[in-house]
C-alpha cells in the first residue's frame, strides 16, 4: 500500500533513505527560487525562520519536496503557480539598499519599483551608495546561475575615485590581487580622464571591468592602490546594458532577446515565448509603494492615470521660445490683405509722402518768382550766374524755395508764409 504523500516526512529519522532526488516534485527551496521568491540560500533562512508552509504545515528543514497540488505558502501567502523567466533591466538610484527587507528600515529596490510587476529578486547587488545597472528577474535558478563566476559575465563599471594614480598602476590589477586576505581575480581598469580639485587632488574616472563581483570588490581593489572612491557607475552586466534609462526606471526584456541570449542557461520548460514583453515600455513609479497614490506607473508616451485627458480637443500649436537677446522674427503681411480697422469704420492714416527728388535741392537765385505764380522765363533771356547754385553754399540765411509749398500755390490751399519769401521780392 503506497503512503501518503506527507511533505515533512523525514526518511533519515526512521533509516530509510527517501526519494528526495527521483520522486516526484521537486525541493522547496527550488520551487521557491524558481517562483521568484527568493534564492536557495534566502529560502532556507526563510524556512529556518518558520515563514514556509505547505498545506499548512510550517517546514522545519529544506529536504523537503513539493509534489503537485500541494499549498505552498510564505507567511502565509499562497505561492503562485511557475511562471515563464522573465528578465528586467533596472537603473538603480543610489540611497535604496538591494534587498526585501531591510533591518534598518532604510528605503529599498523592490519597495521602490511599480506594484504591477511581479515578484523580483536581484542578480548580484549594489551597495547603497551605488547606482546603475541592476538585473531583475522573477526565476531564482537563473539569479544564481548569473551570479556565479563559471559564467564568466563580465560587469563593466565607471568609477570616480579621489587621488592620484598611472596606469601602470591599474595594469597590475590583470594579475589579481589580495586585499585583507580575500584574493581577487584578473580586474582590467583604465583611466578615462582626470580633473583637478580646488583644494588639491585629483577626480579620476576608471572604467573597471571584472567577472567575478565579490562584495564591495571595485571600491576596496581601488582603495588598496590608494584611491577613495566617491561615485560608482555599473554600465553592464553581460550583454545586458544600462542604455538610456534614467535613475529609477525599468525596462523588460522582450522574450525574444532571453531566448537568443540564455539558451543552456534556462531550461526549456522555463524559457518565454512570443516576441513582445508583458511590460511595454520604460517606466518608472510616480511614487514609492505604500504612500499614498504610490507605486502608479508612468509609461514613456502615456498619459499619467491622475491627469484627466481631453478627448477630441483640438491641440494648440505651441509658442515658439526664443533665447534671450535674439529678435524675434516679424509677422509678414500680404500686400493684397485689408489694413487692420478698416471693417470697423476706423479711420486710416494719410499715405507717406514720397520723398523730394535732387531737383528740389536747387533754386534759381537769379530773379526770383512772384508770390502765387511762377516765373515766366522771357524768350532768349540768358539764366543769370549762379542760377543753379546750392542752398548749403550760403550759410546763415534760410534756404528759399524753388516753387510752392506743397499744398499751396496753383491749386493749392493759400499762399507761403511772408516769412518765407526771398528778399528783393515784389513789395506790396
Amino acid at each position: 500500500m503506497t503512503k501518503p504523500h506527507d511533505p515533512l516526512y523525514e526518511p533519515h529519522l526512521d533509516g530509510e533513505d527517501g526519494d528526495l532526488e527521483n520522486g516526484p516534485g521537486e525541493r522547496v527551496a527550488k520551487a521557491l527560487a524558481r517562483a521568484g521568491v527568493a534564492s536557495r540560500r534566502e529560502v532556507e533562512r526563510l524556512i529556518e525562520a518558520g515563514r514556509v508552509a505547505i498545506n499548512g504545515k510550517v517546514l522545519t528543514t529544506p529536504a523537503v519536496k513539493v509534489a503537485p497540488g500541494d499549498f505552498l505558502t510564505v507567511d502565509g501567502q499562497l505561492v503562485a503557480e511557475r511562471e515563464p523567466t522573465r528578465i528586467f533591466r533596472y537603473h538603480k538610484p543610489t540611497g535604496l539598499m538591494t534587498t526585501h527587507n531591510d533591518p534598518k528600515g532604510r528605503p529599498t529596490v523592490f519597495g521602490s519599483l511599480p506594484k504591477d510587476l511581479p515578484r523580483l529578486i536581484s542578480v548580484g547587488r549594489l551597495d547603497l551608495n551605488s547606482e546603475g545597472l541592476l538585473l531583475l528577474t522573477n526565476d531564482g535558478e537563473l539569479s544564481r546561475a548569473l551570479e556565479t563566476p563559471s559564467n564568466a559575465w563580465v560587469r563593466r563599471y565607471r568609477a570616480r575615485a579621489f587621488g592620484d594614480t598611472t596606469q601602470a598602476k591599474l595594469d597590475r590589477l590583470k594579475d589579481g590581487i589580495t586585499v585583507e586576505g580575500v584574493k581577487y581575480g584578473s580586474i582590467e581598469a583604465k583611466i578615462d580622464k582626470a580633473h583637478d580639485k580646488a583644494g588639491g587632488g585629483k577626480n579620476i574616472w576608471i572604467t573597471v571591468s571584472l567577472s567575478e563581483g565579490k562584495n564591495r570588490e571595485v571600491r576596496k581593489v581601488l582603495e588598496a592602490l590608494g584611491l577613495k572612491v566617491n561615485r560608482l557607475i555599473r554600465m553592464s552586466y553581460g550583454p545586458f546594458a544600462l542604455g538610456p534609462l534614467e535613475a529609477g526606471q525599468i525596462e523588460e526584456v522582450g522574450p525574444r532577446v532571453i531566448r537568443e541570449l540564455m539558451e543552456g542557461i534556462i531550461s526549456e520548460e522555463n524559457m518565454p515565448t512570443g516576441d513582445r514583453p508583458k511590460f511595454g515600455g520604460i517606466a518608472a513609479a510616480v511614487k514609492a509603494p505604500g504612500t499614498p497614490g504610490g507605486g502608479d506607473l508612468q509609461r514613456r508616451g502615456a498619459p499619467r492615470a491622475d491627469r484627466a485627458v481631453a478627448v477630441d480637443a483640438p491641440e494648440k500649436p505651441e509658442k515658439p521660445v526664443y533665447k534671450a537677446g535674439w529678435a524675434k522674427p516679424k509677422k509678414k503681411v500680404s500686400p493684397h490683405a485689408p489694413s487692420k480697422g478698416a471693417s470697423k469704420g476706423i479711420a486710416q492714416p494719410k499715405a507717406k509722402r514720397a520723398p523730394k527728388s535732387i531737383d528740389s535741392k536747387f533754386i534759381d537765385i537769379g530773379k526770383p518768382a512772384a508770390r502765387g505764380k511762377p516765373a515766366a522765363a522771357r524768350p532768349g533771356a540768358k539764366p543769370a550766374e549762379g542760377a543753379a547754385r546750392r542752398v548749403s553754399e550760403k550759410p546763415g540765411r534760410a534756404a528759399p524755395r524753388s516753387g510752392p509749398k506743397p499744398g499751396g500755390g496753383a491749386g493749392g490751399r493759400g499762399p507761403a508764409p511772408r516769412g518765407n519769401a526771398p528778399r528783393g521780392g515784389p513789395k506790396r
